[in-house]
């Protein structure tokens, strides 16, 4: 007597895998979050005077590295981190 595996002929295992990776090549890519800032908003951070003064404080800071005169004062860091933590 001879018996036979039901739905075992011809099957090949790889085969889902691949059409599953075929599908998901099919399809559009997923749509990203995206932010935008109005004109008028950016307007009204450049009219603020942070940003040019921020900008003037890393131009120095940069200019103290380079020369090697930028000195780190650690008691100040580990007061700040204190005071910030303990809020």
């Amino acid at each position: 007597m001879k018996i036979n595996h039901l739905n075992s002929a011809n099957i090949n295992p790889y085969k889902r895998s691949i059409e599953k990776q075929a599908d998901a090549a099919a399809q559009p890519a997923k749509k990203h979050d995206q932010v935008q800032i109005s004109n008028k908003a950016k307007e009204l951070q450049e009219q603020n005077g942070i940003v040019q003064s921020r900008q003037e404080k890393v131009a120095a800071i940069k200019q103290q590295v380079e020369s090697g005169t930028y000195k780190i004062d650690p008691k100040a860091i580990a007061q700040s981190l204190i005071n910030h933590y303990q809020k």
